[in-house]
């Protein structure tokens, strides 16, 4: 496996344990007016409805607007009057992204997945499926979309089951390959065998969840081909780490002296080799936005995982196959002119003969 550094949901969603968050109202008036309205005027009412419910947060109790709040079990209904509380009962109010972060990053996730995806590509993996949004998302050059959970049993939840289901049925395309895995422990997926990796405002759900998305970065590093892409749309920073960092800092292995290959708990050593995961990032701080995030893509190395010896068979023989292209090359331009040279020659003999 590769090996690393050390070192939405709407804007409002309410948990409760047994349940699953709901979308607000506002968020599918806004998804019904984006198909009809341009991206100027979708903003700008996004931008009046964060306001608006910036305003009416205020109004909320301090309890709520904290997050949290306690009843005990005298005050439910057909509770004993004057019991003392046994445990107390807490609701959690998970905040998640708001309106306008989360309609912008929808956009250009789906704009990054279609223009980003290869026709070549034919096998896509999502890290911590929650929906069928990427059914949507990706072309339909691809023919398996794989699951990943960012739910910390890695089981796909009942809600994201129906909505890949009902979006597959609705745009015949890809084939649903459902896997319950966690998406920092791809277990189902083999070595280089995937042509694109998304990650769509998954690493957040993660360390809410208590996965490493550190390590969903690096499963999707080993399980992309060479050549394969990682297509993102996250946080710029998450937990204080800079998520565009992290990924260009990620390396296959680190080789020291003599071609030795050092563990990640060897001492580090300025003098050692460092092989990229990623030779090509592309990126890019996404616009119009509230909560600060980064697009971009990351194309695996060709060479990702091969040992030192490995890399220099390899470089020898590209070198040896560019000297045989040369070869053949200066041998047809020989005989292009040694042709024209002959055919110049029977032209001269023609004329003196007309002559």
């Amino acid at each position: 496996k590769a090996q690393g550094g050390t070192t939405h949901v709407p804007y409002r969603e309410v948990y409760v344990a047994g349940s699953r968050p709901r979308l607000t109202s506002t968020h599918s008036i806004m998804m019904a007016m984006a198909g009809s309205l341009s991206c100027q005027q979708v903003a700008l009412i996004s931008l009046l409805l964060a306001a608006a419910v910036s305003r009416s947060n205020a109004f909320l109790p301090s309890s709520l607007s904290r997050g949290t709040f306690t009843q005990s079990p005298a005050n439910i209904v057909g509770g004993p009057k004057g019991s003392s509380p046994v445990r107390p009962m807490t609701t959690n109010l998970r905040m998640g992204l708001d309106l306008v972060t989360y309609l912008r990053t929808e956009w250009i996730s789906a704009a990054l997945c279609t223009n980003q995806t290869p026709r070549s590509a034919d096998v896509c993996l999502q890290l911590g499926t929650e929906d069928g949004r990427a059914v949507t998302f990706i072309p339909k050059t691809i023919r398996t979309l794989i699951t990943s959970s960012a739910e910390p049993d890695g089981k796909l939840t009942v809600t994201a089951r129906r909505q890949l289901k009902q979006q597959a049925d609705r745009r015949k395309a890809a084939t649903i390959q459902y896997e319950d895995q966690r998406a920092d422990d791809l277990t189902e997926v083999a070595d280089e065998s995937v042509d694109i990796v998304i990650s769509l405002q998954a690493a957040e759900r993660m360390r809410d969840n208590g996965l490493d998305w550190k390590k969903s970065v690096q499963e999707a590093a080993r399980v992309l081909k060479p050549g394969g892409r990682l297509l993102f749309t996250e946080a710029t920073t998450i937990d204080g780490v800079n998520y565009l960092d992290y990924i260009q800092n990620l390396y296959t292995m680190r080789v020291g002296e003599d071609d030795v290959v050092k563990s990640e708990g060897d001492d580090d050593d300025e003098n050692d080799i460092r092989y990229p995961v990623f030779d090509e990032i592309g990126s890019d701080t996404v616009d119009l936005v509230i909560v600060p995030h980064v697009a971009g893509v990351a194309i695996k190395a060709m060479d990702a995982g091969l040992t030192p010896a490995e890399r220099a068979a390899k470089a020898a023989q590209e070198e040896k196959d560019r000297l045989a292209d040369l070869s053949i090359a200066a041998f047809e331009r020989g005989n292009k002119k040694r042709r024209k040279k002959k055919k110049k020659k029977k032209t001269d003999e023609e004329a003196v003969e007309n002559a």
